[in-house]
C-alpha cells in the first residue's frame, strides 16, 4: 500500500509541474469578459495521537474551479465548485466510518463552494449568495482556508466606505456551509442554520488601524452555540528597512444570545507585540478566553487552525477556559535564485486553563519552498505534550499547491 501510495504522489506532483499554463487573458474587453480561475492543492497528512491505538495518513487532492464574471456597471458574479478525492483510507475523514484512526476532516466528495451576485461603486458595495467571509485576522470570522473543503456562507454582504480611512461592513448569515462536507455522518458537521448578524467597522491611519465589531450570532440548529460578541482591537507595524516594532490588542466580551439556554459572560484578550531585526522577525503573545469550569467562550465561525497551535487540539475551548502563552520566530534565507523564498517559522505555546491546573504545551514549525512557477510547497509539523488534557499528539504534513 505504501508503494502504490508513493507511485500515487509522485504521478500526481509530476502532473501538476508539467501542465501549461493557461494564456493570459485578453485585455481589451477583459471588464466583461467570463474568466476561469482555478486552484489545486496536494497534501499528504500523517496524524499520531495517543488517545487511538492507529496512527493515520491521508493523502488528499482537491481542486478548485470557477467562473468569475463581470457585466455591466459594477456588477460581478462567481459561480465555484470543488472536488477532493483520497488516494488512501487510513484516516477518519468524519464521512468514511474509519474510526479506528485519528480525525482528519478531508472527507471525499464534490461540491458547490461559491455562488454569489455582487454590485460595487466608490462608497458602497453589496454581495448576496454562498459566500466567502474574512473577518481581521478571522480569530471569530474565517473560512477555514486550511482544510480542503473551506468553510463558506449563505449570506448578505453591505460595505460602507465613506473614505480610505473608514470602512465599515455588515453581514447577515443564514447558513454555514462547514469544513466536514457535505457527506459527514453527523448532519450537524455538515452545515448550521443561522439567524447572525456581523457588524465590523475598521479605521485606518498610516500603518496603524483600530477596530470595533458587535457579532450578534444565532444557532437555529444548537442553540446552545448563539452567543454576543463586543470587542475592539488596536494593531500596527512600524516595521522600516526591515527592523521596528508591531503589535496587536484586542479585547472583547462575549455573553449569552438569543435562544441559548444557558446565562454566561466571558471575556477575551489577546496581546501580541512583535519585534523585527534584520528580516528576523520575533513575537510574544498572550491570548485569553476566558471560561468558568462549566463553560468557556467560544468562536464556532473561526478560522481555527493558525490559533492555538497546530495540532488542533483547541478547537473547542474546554469549559475552564484557555490560556495560550507562546513566544515564535520567522524569517526567510536562501542563496541565488531561492534568496529569501526559503520561508520559516517555529513557535513554542504553553496551555493552562483560566480555571484549573495546566494543559500542557505545543512546537509548531513550517518550512515554505518554491517549486515551479506558481506551484508553492510547504513542510509543516506539529507536537503537542499533554499535561492532563487530551493526549500527546503529532501531526505532520507535506503539501503542493498550484494557485491560478
Amino acid at each position: 500500500m505504501k508503494r502504490i501510495l508513493q507511485r500515487l504522489l509522485i504521478a500526481s506532483i509530476s502532473t501538476i509541474c508539467v501542465l501549461p499554463a493557461p494564456a493570459a487573458a485578453d485585455a481589451e474587453g477583459a471588464d466583461d469578459a467570463v474568466k476561469l480561475e482555478w486552484n489545486t492543492r496536494l497534501r499528504h497528512e500523517s496524524v499520531d495521537d495517543d488517545a487511538t491505538a492507529r496512527a493515520a495518513a491521508a493523502s488528499t487532492m482537491r481542486l478548485r474551479l470557477g467562473a468569475r464574471a463581470h457585466f455591466g456597471t459594477g456588477w460581478s458574479a462567481l459561480v465555484e465548485g470543488e472536488g477532493i478525492v483520497a488516494l488512501d483510507n487510513e484516516y477518519n475523514s468524519g464521512a468514511n466510518g474509519s474510526t479506528r484512526y485519528p480525525v482528519i476532516p478531508d472527507a471525499e466528495g464534490a461540491q458547490l463552494n461559491q455562488a454569489w451576485i455582487s454590485w460595487r461603486n466608490e462608497l458602497t458595495a453589496g454581495t448576496l449568495g454562498r459566500q466567502r467571509i474574512l473577518l481581521d485576522n478571522q480569530r471569530w470570522v474565517g473560512n477555514s482556508g486550511w482544510r480542503q473543503n473551506e468553510q463558506t456562507f449563505d449570506a448578505a454582504a453591505l460595505e460602507w466606505k465613506p473614505s480610505s480611512a473608514v470602512t465599515a461592513r455588515y453581514f447577515w448569515l443564514d447558513r454555514v456551509h462547514r469544513v466536514n462536507g457535505d457527506d459527514a455522518r453527523d448532519r450537524l458537521a455538515r452545515e448550521r442554520q443561522l439567524d447572525t448578524h456581523l457588524l465590523d467597522v475598521a479605521f485606518v491611519r498610516g500603518s496603524q488601524q483600530w477596530g470595533a465589531y458587535r457579532y450578534a450570532h444565532k444557532d437555529r440548529d444548537v442553540p446552545g452555540a448563539s452567543t454576543l460578541t463586543t470587542g475592539g482591537r488596536w494593531t500596527g507595524n512600524q516595521v522600516k528597512e526591515g527592523t521596528g516594532w508591531g503589535w496587536r490588542l484586542e479585547a472583547a466580551r462575549q455573553v449569552a444570545h438569543a435562544n441559548n439556554p444557558i446565562d454566561f459572560a466571558h471575556s477575551y484578550w489577546m496581546i501580541e507585540p512583535t519585534l523585527t531585526r534584520s528580516h528576523l522577525t520575533w513575537r510574544a503573545g498572550w491570548e485569553h478566553l476566558g471560561g468558568n469550569g462549566r463553560h468557556a467562550l467560544q468562536t464556532p465561525l473561526a478560522t481555527l487552525h493558525p490559533f492555538n497551535g497546530w495540532a488542533d487540539k483547541f478547537l473547542v475551548t474546554p469549559a475552564g477556559g484557555l490560556e495560550d502563552r507562546y513566544v515564535g520566530a520567522s524569517g526567510a534565507f536562501g542563496q541565488g535564485e531561492l534568496a529569501s523564498k526559503l520561508k520559516w517559522a517555529l513557535t513554542w505555546h504553553d496551555y493552562r486553563a483560566d480555571v484549573g491546573g495546566r494543559y500542557g504545551s505545543e512546537w509548531d514549525a513550517s518550512l515554505s519552498f518554491p517549486v515551479r512557477g506558481k506551484i508553492t510547497g510547504l513542510l509543516k509539523l506539529a507536537d503537542y505534550q499533554s499535561e492532563g488534557f487530551a493526549r500527546d499528539t503529532t501531526k505532520l504534513w507535506l503539501q503542493f499547491e498550484w494557485v491560478h
